[in-house]
Order: C-alpha cells, then structure tokens, then sequence
C-alpha cells in the first residue's frame, strides 16, 4: 500500500510572494489591480493582519501537521507559477503569476516529491522564465512533471522511489484550462505537456507512455490541468478520458484547475479527481462566487496498492485559507464541504472523528449540474 497526497492549485506568486522574506518586483499588468501587494491589503481587510516577512512555511500552515500525522510515502503538489527574476510578462494573458527564486524554500516547506508544472501560469513569463522556474527547482532538489527543455522531458514521468516499486508521475496541461498551444513543448522548443483535447487519441497516447514506463509494482498517477475555474458539471469528454486512463493501468487521476473542488469519482477501483481546488493562493478577500466556498480547501490522503483487486481509500482533510494561511475548518465548513462532495459526486461521504472526510467506495458518474 503507497499513501499519497495530492493538492490541487498552489499558487505562492503575485501576493503570496510580496509576504515572503524575498518578493519580486510588485508590478502587475492586469486589468483592475497593477500591484501585487494590493491582493495582501484584501486578504486584511477580511481577515486581519498579515506579518511580513513571514516564513517559508507560513502558506501551508495547519497542512504540515495534517501531513506528518498522516505521514504520507508521496507528496504531489500542482505548482501553478513562474519562479523567476524575469519581467518579460507574457503578452495576451490577464493574469501573471510569479515568485522569487529565493523563495523556493516556501515550496520546499511541505517537502513535495514531485511538482506539476503542466498548468496555465508556468510559462507568464516566457520560456526564459520556465527555464529559470527549472533550475530553481531543480537546485533545491524539487522533482518536476509536465514541464521541460523539449518535449521528451515535458511528458517524461517523474519518478519516486517507494517500497516494492515506483510511483510514476505523469502531467498534461488542457487547452480548457486557459493554456495557449504556443505553449506546448516540442522536440526543439520548451513547454509544458499539451492536452489540445481530452479525446481517445490523447487518452491512447497518454496510456502507451504510461505502459512503455511501468513496472510491475508501479504506480501511475497522471495529473491533469484542465477545465474552468467555475463549476461542477464535469464534460462527458473528461469523463470518458479520465476512463479510459484507467482502463489503460492509470491507478490515480489527479485533476485541478477550478478555484473549488469538484466531482471524485472510483472508477474500477481506482480514484478520479476531477478537480481538486485551490490549496495555497492569495484569491482570500476577492468577491464574486461566494456560492463555491473557494476560501476552503482539501488535502486528498490516498492509500493505493498496485493489485488492481484492491479498491483505492480516499480522506480528505478540511482547511480554510485566512490571512494568506491555511489553519482548521470549523464544524460548519467540513459540513459544507461533506454536503457538497456527496451531492456532485453521487458517492457517500461521511465525516471521521478529528473531522476528516471520507469517501465510501463506489463506482458511479459524476453529478452535478449541467
């Protein structure tokens, strides 16, 4: 049995970055806001006071505790922003995200094992700062998926060493997701892992690198940046891929994109995570979509065997983001939460002692409207 733990959107640039001991320069290009430091000012306006500098570890805040309880064997986080010096503010995208490579340590702090960088903000500041963004990781000794030199690298697996085999990771980054094609990798250029389409072709390519690389005792987690930022129906298109990743000896699909969890799904045994919502970012004291609750979070808890026979579980721990950290859900929000799983995904989801979630196994379409 291997235990995971997967977040959805980490996103440590733009205001998170200005609170830590070495922020970039705070100039942004969007259209309503044109200083990072203004998105702290609405965190406190909401939330109180936020020191500055903080810590490395002051994002993560009640997580790192949930984890060294929970001990996970792997630990897969979506990094959903450019690391680097660089002001070349890629041209026709509304937002850019962007942290000073001095602070990696803020990323280290929860001791990923593999970084996905297959998502719609890693290129903001153009292939000079997707190189900048690997070496930075690269130098702390931070393994990355869905990103590269070329293509090769960009769909690669990253690879971690667990008991009796491997778990390989694997990234791809959605059109639907808001990520240009001019961002794909190629054999002669840097990019991410491109998902034009969630179809059977790209599902057929995805599960022949996956069967090229896996071992008996691997497992495969393919993590996967797709779909808007609102809403829970769930395309049957994604529906059908995300299938047919497991049919093809997928053993995890991890989704993200949207700012809120969305439908989970056991399929053959194996889980699906159609979205799983922002963990770290600096959206606290934004109005608008109140109705998905985006201030609270999941870490997703998986214990996974690569005997197939043996259905996957599945905890999800609350949190709730307040003052550019995450701490304790109260009572009222992981019944919110519970509510809400059960009601898109169809499944049973009961609340355990300590107030974690739990997800009871079956196998059914997601829900949710359309």
């Amino acid at each position: 049995m291997v235990r995971l733990f997967l977040c959805g959107d980490v996103m440590l640039g733009r205001g998170v970055d200005q609170i830590l001991p070495h922020p970039s320069d705070p100039a942004l290009r969007e259209g309503w806001i044109r200083d990072a430091r203004d998105y702290v000012e609405l965190a406190e306006a909401v939330s109180g006071p936020i020191p500055r500098p903080v810590p490395f570890s002051w994002p993560w805040g009640e997580a790192l505790p949930v984890l060294e309880d929970a001990a996970p064997d792997v630990r897969i986080i979506n990094l959903e922003t450019s690391v680097t010096r660089g002001d070349a503010f890629a041209p026709g995208k509304a937002v850019h995200y962007r942290m000073h490579p001095d602070n990696v340590p803020a990323v280290a702090a929860v001791r990923p094992d593999v970084c996905v960088l297959a998502n719609n903000h890693v290129l903001d500041f153009g292939r000079p700062g997707l190189e900048e963004t690997l070496a930075a990781l690269r130098g702390a000794g931070l393994r990355t998926a869905g990103a590269g030199e070329n293509a090769d690298a960009a769909y690669a697996p990253a690879v971690v060493p667990v008991e009796g085999g491997r778990v390989l990771v694997f990234a791809l980054g959605a059109l639907s997701s808001g990520i240009p094609p001019s961002w794909a990798a190629t054999d002669g250029r840097s990019g991410v892992a491109y998902l034009p389409e969630p179809s059977a072709a790209a599902a057929a390519a995805v599960v022949g690198r996956v069967r090229r690389a896996k071992r008996p005792g691997d497992l495969a987690v393919v993590s996967v940046h797709w779909g808007p930022n609102w809403g829970y129906h769930v395309p049957r298109s994604e529906v059908r891929f995300a299938r047919a990743l497991v049919d093809g000896g997928v053993d995890v699909v991890h989704g993200h994109s949207s700012h809120h969890p969305r439908p989970v799904e056991v399929y053959r045994g194996r889980v699906i995570l159609y979205g799983c919502g922002d963990f770290v970012d600096d959206y606290e004291g934004i109005s608008g979509h109140e109705e998905y609750r985006d201030d609270l979070r999941l870490a997703h808890l998986l214990s996974v065997t690569a005997d197939a026979e043996r259905p996957a579980g599945l905890r999800m721990v609350p949190l709730r983001a307040r003052r550019m950290r995450l701490e304790a859900a109260g009572d009222d929000d992981r019944a919110w939460l519970r509510e809400t799983l059960a009601r898109i995904s169809g499944l049973g989801v009961a609340v355990e002692p300590g107030g974690t979630l739990a997800l009871a196994p079956a196998s059914c379409p997601p829900s949710g409207p359309p």
